[in-house]
């Protein structure tokens, strides 16, 4: 189970877009910036799950939800903690069915279901950071104040402290503008998240736009994954000392995504 997203990155689900993530019909409705090229982007992918196997991660690769192009993020779709998994409920409507689809995943692999968010609550696994006993939760377009206080009812049960960031329009997920670097560092984009929010952490500012975001992934013990694009963040975050794995997912940052997007990190620990 995942107790801290900066602990090592243990089991890990991913989703190989080899059909629906290409074919997307209305890229609009999908929230896809621009047509796919289908050969590029499973070659990105698949160095992507290299790299998290290489790392010593237990990758499992699920089929893609047919008719969801953007099943191929699966962060989004379900939240892991450290007592089990809360199944969450997109935002946006054409990604609406990929929480059930996660869940039959999750229950295959035995992982405890703890509770999940009803109508009209809405809440994406972009917008929840979990950080030791620290559960960030960004309010954004995707999650909504219903979807908000049930999770909060949810991981305050279990131990969680709830800290609510409010995100404007422009920035789709939190995890653009916050992600956990280790145990108790982050990184966070300083002109959205106040320094109050990230109390009690040491934090790692960078000034967000354009390339430059706070969408990477950590592995755990200082190795990082992080879009060859975001090269002030691998500069940043190199000068101190953390090792930086730069990959090529131009692919999937035509759908809105990064890193943290394309995982759905199940298990972290020593």
């Amino acid at each position: 189970m995942l107790s801290n997203e900066g602990q090592k990155l243990n089991r890990v689900v991913v989703c190989t877009p080899t059909k629906e993530y290409a074919s997307a019909s209305n890229l609009e409705e999908h929230n896809i910036g621009e047509r796919v090229d289908p050969k590029l982007a499973i070659g990105q992918h698949d160095r992507l799950k290299s790299t998290l196997a290489d790392f010593g991660a237990e990758v499992i690769d699920i089929p893609e939800l047919e008719e969801h192009p953007n099943s191929v993020f699966t962060r989004d779709t379900a939240l892991c903690t450290s007592q089990g998994y809360v199944k969450l409920r997109p935002g946006l409507k054409t990604r609406q069915g990929e929480e059930e689809w996660m869940a039959e995943a999750l229950e295959a692999m035995e992982e405890p279901f703890v509770g999940g968010i009803e109508a009209p609550g809405t809440v994406e696994g972009g917008d929840v950071v979990i950080a030791g006993k620290v559960a960030f939760i960004g309010r954004s377009i995707r999650t909504n104040g219903y979807g908000i206080r049930q999770l909060s009812t949810l991981l305050g049960r279990i131990g969680y402290e709830i800290r609510v960031i409010e995100l404007p329009d422009t920035i789709l997920h939190l995890d653009k503008v916050l992600m956990v670097l280790g145990p108790k560092q982050v990184l966070y984009c300083r002109e959205i998240i106040p320094k109050e929010k990230i109390k009690d952490f040491e934090g790692i500012g960078i000034s967000c736009g354009e390339d430059t975001t706070a969408n990477i992934i950590c592995l755990g013990n200082r190795e990082l994954i992080v879009n060859i694009s975001n090269s002030v963040v691998k500069d940043r975050l190199e000068s101190k000392r953390y090792i930086v794995h730069s990959l090529d997912l131009s692919e999937f940052a035509k759908g809105m995504g990064g890193p943290n997007c394309l995982i759905m990190p199940v298990e972290r620990g020593a």
